[in-house]
């Protein structure tokens, strides 16, 4: 048999400075920043930071009593869970769709990928015009076809929609991305065996396509996750900025609106302390018990 191929290296400092970079990075842009927060949620200062007093848990103790924080979980986890499947559910569709193409299926691709390299707030500014209650186009025709009268300024249900639509958009590429390539990595012969065997596509791809992506799926699982507790702040700002009466106003941005507009930094830090502790339980049970689930 064949020697097991392992990597040599003759200098023993060098796996230490191949790695370093990436060290750096993660000290500089996550740990230090982590327990700077962790530190000032113990404190309680002034918007300017020049009186500072330490008290302890008590702005946990403070967060826990307030009725619009405790709003903001409900918010983020109906959002976090309809954006989520949706995207999913939305890009498993388009890449099996382009799977099966034949002609033209380069072409689908290239238009399929390409709202991801719009920005954030470019995309909740495209979508706010669409659903704008006065020149709206969606707005129009929700309005002649259905007799919707569509305001998400006012109505908090239509606001949700909104952002969930708008940050789904913009995630559907990535996730469609990495569906594509898990089902172009697909043996062929499986699915010409299935297809001899007499099972139709849809069972094929219940029954074959589907469990040999699980793997990607669970990856993209945890990604939008993250993704929708994070990276849909700039979404949120540019559409809705947390209304109408908070109805959008997620962990994140709640975050953002009492530390930089209310000017409670300790509070803020607190909140971004908590929303840290989440993901990361989040993460750790998505591995723990949903990656049972995963055929490799």
């Amino acid at each position: 048999m064949a020697a097991e191929k392992r990597a040599y290296f003759p200098a023993g400092w060098l796996p230490y400075a191949l790695v370093a970079p990436q060290l750096a990075i993660t000290l500089v842009f996550f740990m230090w920043p982590a327990s700077q927060a962790m530190w000032q949620s113990l404190l309680v200062e002034d918007s300017f930071g020049l009186n500072v007093q330490f008290v302890g848990l008590l702005n946990f103790r403070e967060l826990l009593a307030d009725p619009y924080y405790l709003n903001s979980f409900k918010v983020t986890a109906v959002f976090s869970v309809l954006m989520t499947l949706g995207a999913l559910l939305i890009s498993l569709l388009l890449a099996g769709s382009c799977d099966y193409l034949v002609r033209g299926a380069q072409v689908y691709q290239t238009l399929l990928i390409w709202p991801y390299a719009v920005a954030p707030v470019v995309a909740a500014v495209l979508w706010s015009f669409i659903f704008n209650p006065s020149v709206g186009i969606l707005t129009y025709v929700l309005h002649s076809w259905f007799g919707v009268e569509w305001n998400h300024m006012l109505n908090g249900n239509q606001a949700m929609t909104l952002i969930i639509i708008a940050s789904g958009w913009k995630q559907i590429s990535y996730n469609f991305l990495f569906f594509l390539a898990g089902m172009q990595a697909i043996p062929k012969s499986l699915i010409e065996a299935a297809a001899i065997d007499g099972a139709g596509p849809l069972k094929r791809f219940l029954t074959v396509v589907l469990p040999l992506i699980s793997p990607t799926t669970f990856f993209l699982l945890v990604v939008n996750i993250v993704y929708a507790f994070f990276d849909t702040f700039g979404v949120i700002d540019a559409t809705t900025q947390g209304g109408p009466v908070q109805a959008t106003q997620v962990l994140v941005y709640k975050v953002y609106h009492d530390g930089f507009k209310g000017g409670d930094l300790g509070g803020s830090a607190a909140q971004s302390v908590v929303l840290m502790v989440i993901v990361m339980v989040l993460t750790v049970v998505q591995f723990r018990y949903i990656e049972r689930k995963v055929q490799y």
